[in-house]
């Protein structure tokens, strides 16, 4: 958000109809809401034992996460290339992963991977695949873009890791319901806002290689779980983006939304 700014504007792109005694509206898609409300949902993360509700998951597992990413974010926000920091690197990396797998859609697609069922079981895999993307996103070409001369600045959505394919168009089936881009093909960028300016756009090698071939098929070496190396000084930084592609990245960013998105200034939904 804006510094000082308390507020944010939320825009629900699948808003509820209501029926009132003989009379049917739509609820408003637009609210200004404080952050802890804008993606809140009820027990999302709650696991329940015979019966009994708890809460351990998002205390003590998400907990330890989101205290670790602040740090992380602020590093690669204000990149140095003369500094190096394996513990934000990690905290990251992990950090990301995690926030792909723990929404609504991303809850979805995980429990659709692993044929579970029931939401005991599909938190029992958040946590055992916590690293899923990990290797595959270490060995992207790594490029923090900066929108400090575009008036639009970034947005949010409930989905905030994004995956985006030029050749998996909305309506697709990589892209209907719960479904994303699979992160391995060619030609799949994953991005994540950094901040109201900054945007770390993730790139498989082999589509920064030769951006001709077939864009669905895998990148070599597509195994997630592996050992790897990052390299600091091969990460990009200087691209300044211009007001048409910030917009271009929002709308990917909405497509590739749940249900909501949010951002600092009402106009920019």
């Amino acid at each position: 958000m804006h510094p000082g700014q308390h507020r944010y504007f939320r825009l629900d792109l699948k808003p509820d109809v209501v029926t009132s005694g003989k009379v049917k509206y739509t609820r408003h898609d637009v609210h200004e809401w404080s952050p802890e409300r804008i993606f809140a949902q009820d027990d999302l993360y709650t696991t329940h034992w015979r019966g009994i509700p708890n809460r351990e998951i998002e205390q003590f597992f998400f907990g330890q996460l989101d205290n670790a990413a602040p740090a992380a974010l602020d590093f690669f926000t204000a990149f140095d290339e003369l500094k190096v920091d394996p513990d934000a690197f990690n905290a990251l990396m992990i950090y990301m992963s995690v926030q792909k797998l723990r929404t609504p859609k991303g809850l979805g697609l995980l429990a659709a991977l692993t044929r579970s069922n029931y939401r005991n079981a599909t938190l029992m895999h958040l946590q055992r695949y916590q690293q899923l993307f990990c290797a595959i996103w270490t060995e992207s070409v790594w490029q923090i873009a900066d929108a400090s001369e575009s008036r639009t600045k970034f947005i949010i959505s409930d989905h905030p890791v994004t995956v985006y394919n030029r050749a998996c168009p909305p309506l697709s089936k990589w892209c209907t319901g719960v479904n994303d881009p699979d992160v391995r093909a060619h030609a799949s960028h994953t991005y994540f806002p950094l901040s109201l300016d900054k945007v770390l756009v993730l790139t498989n090698l082999s589509w920064v290689r030769n951006p001709y071939q077939n864009e669905l098929k895998s990148r070599p070496n597509p195994n997630f779980f592996r050992d790897t190396m990052f390299n600091f000084m091969a990460i990009q930084v200087g691209r300044k983006l211009t007001e048409d592609e910030v917009l271009q990245i929002n709308y990917i960013t909405k497509r590739r939304a749940f249900r909501y998105i949010a951002a600092a200034e009402r106009e920019w939904l």
